[in-house]
């Protein structure tokens, strides 16, 4: 696999059509699939799609690839819709950047 493409992960529905742009799509159900999925394709790839609900079963992976320059491991809806942990993130990289939330002010 090469380092510059992209990985996919999620349930099959959601992450069907993503292999007709030739990204590696993987397929997982269980927190144990995804952590060990998600693990495969970090050794691969440099950025990493992963559905909202996978995201919310291995959110400490998914911490410990934050701290680090790659993977880029980005959450995204899933067939079922979003669950809102992508704008999660967002507010939260936000948030540490600039030290204040200047684009979801409650």
């Amino acid at each position: 696999m090469r380092k510059d493409s992209i990985g996919i992960l999620g349930d099959r529905d959601s992450v069907l059509a993503f292999k007709v742009t030739g990204a590696t799509v993987c397929t997982a159900n269980t927190q144990k699939e995804a952590e060990a999925a998600l693990k495969q394709l970090a050794r691969n790839f440099k950025v990493i799609f992963i559905t909202e609900e996978l995201a919310l079963l291995v959110p400490e992976l998914l911490d410990r690839y934050k701290s680090r320059p790659y993977p880029i491991v980005i959450p995204i809806p899933s067939a079922n819709g979003s669950q809102g942990v992508g704008m999660a993130g967002i507010k939260a990289a936000v948030e540490k950047a600039i030290g204040t939330d200047i684009l979801f002010k409650d």
